[in-house]
């Protein structure tokens, strides 16, 4: 395989950026994208495998070069990309780390973190890359020249894989971009790590900050207060609130601060919402290869910010009051914060599983939503997902990958009501995905966690025992407005009314207290509008969702020009 470094600029650069993919023709351009604006004081070194990458960087140390950068490609055959970074690390702990990937590939970039360290993953092409490439490393180098070349200091989360809480620690870390290493107490190394923590482990997970604080089980508010995430408003106006950070939060968040408005977003959990846990979308426009969730999540979270809007987590919202001009928002540790305007886009929460055992399981094998940080453990498994929508589609098609096989129970005769063609299609393809129609979850077993399932035919009434170490559950859609009785008014479903769906024969609700209609967004409550999965008679899709935050920023400025 070649290993070169043309134009290095003199003897005396002794600092080298190192690339490494398998596909000459993409080696080649990362190394000529990276000498067009990097060649004056690094060299470039380019390898067509992880093994030659690992002798170029054995030489170079033995010269005693240093290493900025490595840029891997993750798809190589012999030694993937995270397997190569693993042990460039022992060679130059201290070199910035990048996965390239030729799609969003969301458990490549959680196990680089996890095990690598990332700094940074990039989706290949990056065209043009002044704007896709060269921000990036330039960030990477400055840090790699600030960073005294040592080992960056880790979040280590040490836990055991059938531990709830556990396991949603390392989700809550995972969904809100933070690098963390997992340390099982089932191996030598979490028992060490355990005992330099002077824990007994009857409490988990224990985490350890990068100022090596030991938390003991903490809360989401207390490990983000302790990872340095944002939970405390900077002041106590704003012009605009959003409540919810999915998709629509994200619009609204970004078109809000955008235009001028100073703008909140106050998110519960991770923003992104149950489309930040989706594998693959496919579907939205202006991403033909498709895009991971979380990497949308993350571009609209920094979008947001780089216009100024405050992006806020675990901040919980219990109540919603009208204060005169002022709306008020409640939390649930009793703090307030109030605004000109609010918009509503807290989404909706997949349905519990009713069936006997399932609950003492949750986090111990059955999970809602995707679990991505769970797919690892799924590796040769039988895995079983229950729901016949979009988001269980794109979950059995990403954890089909690595599974056994994989089982979608359906409750109803077929998927084509609830899933999208092109999912339809997806899943066919897929040998080792199994769709059982008419077929539902009636009994869960196990010692601790989840070992088997008993399924009943819709059809025959006929019941099976099947082993299952993993379910995956998505099902129906709970709309979480049950801390806005009394003030908005919502549909038999608990979705929140707005504009048309508001008026009487013509005319506005009872008591609506201005001379005009409601806004198309604007709920019973004069400024406070509705946007995403949350409002009545929404299309329940992440462009739509999109659409209507932005679309509700609009509103909300007519509603400040009267106010």
């Amino acid at each position: 395989m070649p290993l070169t470094a043309p134009n290095a600029p003199t003897e005396n650069a002794r600092t080298a950026i190192i690339t490494v993919d398998d596909d000459p023709d993409v080696s080649r351009a990362v190394a000529r994208d990276l000498r067009r604006k990097y060649a004056g004081e690094y060299r470039i070194v380019r390898a067509e495998s992880g093994q030659s990458a690992l002798e170029a960087l054995r030489e170079l140390k033995l010269r005693g070069d240093q290493v900025a950068v490595i840029l891997a490609d993750y798809r190589m055959p012999n030694m993937n990309g995270v397997e190569f970074l693993e042990q460039a690390m022992d060679i130059y702990p201290g070199a910035r780390r990048v996965l390239l990937t030729a799609y969003a590939d969301t458990s490549a970039a959680i196990d680089a973190i996890n095990v690598v360290d990332l700094d940074h993953y990039l989706l290949k092409p990056w065209d043009p890359p002044e704007e896709k490439l060269y921000p990036v490393v330039d960030t990477l180098l400055d840090t790699w020249k600030t960073s005294d070349h040592h080992l960056v200091p880790e979040i280590k989360v040490i836990g055991h894989r059938w531990n709830a809480r556990s396991s949603e620690v390392r989700e809550f870390l995972a969904r809100n971009q933070v690098p963390y290493r997992w340390y099982s107490t089932d191996e030598p190394e979490g028992k060490r790590m355990l005992e330099a923590a002077d824990q007994d482990g009857l409490q988990l997970p224990v985490v350890i900050t990068l100022e090596h604080e030991v938390l003991v089980a903490p809360t989401d508010a207390e490990l983000a207060s302790k990872v340095g995430l944002a939970t405390d408003p900077s002041t106590d106006f704003y012009d605009l609130i959003v409540v919810g950070g999915g998709p629509a939060g994200l619009g609204a968040a970004l078109y809000g601060a955008s235009e001028g408005l100073r703008t909140v977003l106050l998110e519960r959990t991770a923003t992104g919402g149950q489309a930040g846990q989706s594998s693959r979308i496919e579907n939205y426009l202006g991403f033909p290869d498709g895009v991971s969730g979380a990497q949308l999540t993350t571009r609209a979270r920094l979008q947001a910010a780089k216009f100024g809007a405050e992006v806020l987590t675990t901040r919980e919202v219990t109540g919603l009051e009208i204060n005169g001009s002022a709306r008020t928002v409640k939390f649930s540790d009793g703090s307030k914060l109030d605004a000109h305007s609010v918009i509503l886009t807290t989404g909706v929460t997949y349905r519990q599983l009713r069936a006997p055992g399932l609950e003492e399981f949750t986090g111990a094998g059955v999970y809602y939503g995707s679990a991505l940080t769970e797919a690892a453990a799924c590796a040769d498994n039988d895995v079983y997902i229950v729901g016949g929508a979009n988001s269980a589609g794109q979950a059995a098609v990403y954890l089909a990958r690595g599974a056994k096989s994989v089982t979608l129970l359906v409750r109803g005769p077929s998927l084509e009501k609830s899933m999208s063609h092109y999912l339809i299609e997806q899943v066919d393809n897929v040998p080792n995905i199994t769709v059982r129609t008419c077929t539902e979850v009636i009994g869960a077993r196990g010692d601790g966690h989840l070992e088997g399932l008993t399924l009943r035919d819709a059809n025959t009434g006929e019941t099976e025992d099947v082993p299952a170490q993993h379910l995956f559950v998505f099902i129906g859609a709970a709309p979480l407005t049950s801390w806005l009785d009394g003030v908005l008014e919502r549909d038999n479903h608990g979705f929140v009314l707005t504009g048309p769906d508001l008026t009487v024969d013509g005319e506005p609700p009872t008591e609506w207290p201005l001379d005009r209609m409601p806004y198309h967004l604007e709920a019973s409550v004069p400024g406070v509008f509705v946007a995403g999965d949350v409002r009545s008679e929404s299309a329940k899709r992440v462009a739509s969702a999109v659409g209507e935050g932005a679309m509700a920023v609009m509103l909300v400025h007519r509603y400040l020009e009267k106010l």
